[in-house]
C-alpha cells in the first residue's frame, strides 16, 4: 500500500544550509521542492540530488508570490554573509520582509506549517551574555548591517502576527554561526575566510584585535535541530536559539585553523567593521528542555571536515 509522502518546500534550497536540509528531508522520504534564485545558492551544492525523482527544482525569488501545494515550508531564503547582504541592502530587506509575507501567505492558503530561519543578528551587539530568547537586543536600525538585522527582526514580527491573527502554524529559529561543507568560499564568513586564506597561503585577516567571541555550530547539528523543531508540538512556536554554546575568540579560531591546515599564513589585523558584535553565544536551555537537543560535533572535529571539503574544492 502506498503511503503519501510529505511535501516540503525549502526556500534557499541550493544554499549552504538549504542543500543540507534538502538532503536530510529526502533521506526521510519527503518530496522536496527546492526553490532558489541562485543569488548566493548554487546548483553545485545539490548536484548529487538531481537524479532523485522526489526532488523538484524551481528558480524563483521569494519577493514574488508563489502558488504551490505543500505540507511544510522552511523559509531559508536570504543572503546571510555581510559581503552578500550588503551588496544590495534594499533587496536584502525585501527578501526578508516581502519573502516572509509571501511565504506566510502561502502557508495560510494551504494550511502548511512554516519555519523561519531568523538569526542571532536580531540581538545586535548584545548587552546581555549569553543571549536568551527573552532578550530584545541592541540593534542599530540605520547602520550598514541593518538591512539584514532589521529585516530579520521584521520577519519575526510578521510570523508571530500571522500566528496570532490567522493561526498560521509557525516556528521561528534564531540561527547562530553555522559552518561546514558547502559553504561558499568567498562569502566573507569567518570560518570559510580563514580556511581559504590558510589553504592558499594568504595572510589570515582578523578584524580588530581578534578578542571578539563567536559560537560555531556544525551544520549537521543545526539541521537535526531544525527537523526536531518542525516535528514538535504545535504550541511550541519559538523563537528558539539554534547554535552551539561553545565560545571562542576569533583569534583562537584562526590559530586552530592554522594548526589543522598546517599553514604558514601570518595573522594580519585590520580595522573592525561598523557594528561588529563583541560577543555572541546562545543560551540553548529552551532547545535542551523542549527538544532534548544538544550539539554533538565539537569545533575541531567540524573544522577537520570543513577543511577537507575546501581542500577538495580548491585543489589544495
Amino acid at each position: 500500500m502506498k503511503t503519501e509522502k510529505k511535501r516540503v518546500l525549502v526556500t534557499g534550497g541550493a544554499g549552504f544550509l538549504g542543500s543540507h536540509l534538502c538532503r536530510r528531508l529526502l533521506s526521510e522520504s519527503c518530496e522536496v521542492l527546492c526553490l532558489d534564485n541562485y543569488f548566493t545558492g548554487t546548483k553545485e551544492n545539490i548536484l548529487d540530488l538531481l537524479g532523485n525523482p522526489y526532488l523538484e527544482l524551481l528558480r524563483h525569488d521569494v519577493t514574488f508570490p508563489l502558488y504551490v501545494e505543500v505540507d511544510e515550508i522552511y523559509n531559508l531564503a536570504c543572503p546571510a554573509s555581510p559581503i552578500h547582504y550588503q551588496h544590495d541592502p534594499v533587496q536584502t530587506v525585501k527578501t526578508s520582509v516581502h519573502g516572509a509575507i509571501n511565504m506566510l501567505g502561502l502557508a495560510k492558503r494551504v494550511n502548511a506549517k512554516i519555519f523561519q530561519a531568523s538569526t542571532s543578528e536580531v540581538y545586535g551587539d548584545p548587552a546581555l551574555h549569553p543571549q536568551p530568547e527573552s532578550y530584545w537586543g541592541n540593534v542599530n536600525p540605520v547602520g550598514i548591517r541593518s538591512c539584514y538585522d532589521e529585516g530579520k527582526r521584521c520577519a519575526e514580527t510578521l510570523f508571530f502576527d500571522y500566528h496570532r491573527q490567522h493561526r498560521v502554524n509557525v516556528r521561528v529559529g534564531r540561527l547562530f554561526n553555522t559552518y561546514g561543507p558547502q559553504m561558499h568560499p568567498n562569502d566573507g564568513r569567518v570560518v570559510s575566510n580563514f580556511i581559504v586564506q590558510a589553504l592558499q597561503g594568504q595572510p589570515i585577516t582578523i578584524y580588530g584585535r581578534g578578542d571578539q567571541t563567536r559560537s560555531f555550530c556544525y551544520v549537521d547539528d543545526l539541521i537535526e535541530l531544525m527537523v526536531r523543531f518542525m516535528a514538535a508540538e504545535d504550541s511550541f512556536t519559538g523563537p528558539m536559539n539554534m547554535g552551539n554554546p561553545g565560545e571562542f575568540t576569533i583569534r583562537e579560531l584562526a590559530e586552530k585553523i592554522l594548526e589543522l591546515t598546517g599553514s604558514s599564513s601570518q595573522l594580519v589585523f585590520v580595522e573592525l567593521p561598523q557594528d561588529d558584535p563583541k560577543q555572541r553565544r546562545p543560551d540553548i536551555t529552551l532547545a535542551r528542555e523542549k527538544l532534548g537537543w544538544t550539539p554533538t560535533v565539537p569545533l575541531e572535529e567540524g573544522l577537520v571536515k570543513t577543511i577537507s571539503y575546501f581542500r577538495q574544492l580548491l585543489g589544495k
